[in-house]
């Protein structure tokens, strides 16, 4: 992660840990000057609405507003190359710490058989094809007469 991302985060973590002491006050200020104004603008933008402006981009997932995130974002963080913003929410993107995890085994549920019913053939009787009456009259065909 580049040096004004990391100030962020630790800016954000320390306005959002809610101390107000003195020595923390002074910590923020210094942080604030060591980021370029323009990623301060952007990320106030969410602070005065109390939300984070900072997200992490976890699983190739922004953890701000759980958008799945395009393949390139995510590789351009894993360099360092530049910033990047979520498109869905905005935030500034950082990847998370990756932790060591155990992979889960899912127990999976046995599959009953489909069981297909047999199709039933039905015979067709002449006679009661027809609603019961009997064989129908001969069509005779028209003639114009003229």
């Amino acid at each position: 992660m580049n040096e004004p991302m990391e100030n962020l985060l630790k800016l954000q973590t320390l306005e959002f840990s809610g101390a107000g002491d003195e020595t923390t006050a002074a910590t923020i200020k210094a942080l604030r000057a060591r980021i370029p104004a323009q990623i301060l603008v952007h990320y106030d933008r969410f602070r005065v609405r109390d939300k984070k402006g900072l997200a992490a981009a976890n699983n190739q997932v922004c953890t701000g507003c759980h958008m799945r995130l395009p393949l390139g974002v995510i590789m351009t963080l894993r360099h360092g190359q530049d910033i990047q913003l979520c498109d869905s929410c905005g935030r500034y993107l950082y990847l998370a710490p990756e932790t060591e995890s155990v992979p889960v085994v899912a127990t999976a549920k046995v599959a009953q058989p489909i069981r297909r019913q047999k199709k039933a053939t039905a015979t067709v009787d002449p006679v009661t094809m027809g609603g019961g009456l009997g064989p129908s009259a001969p069509v005779r065909p028209r003639v114009n007469p003229g």
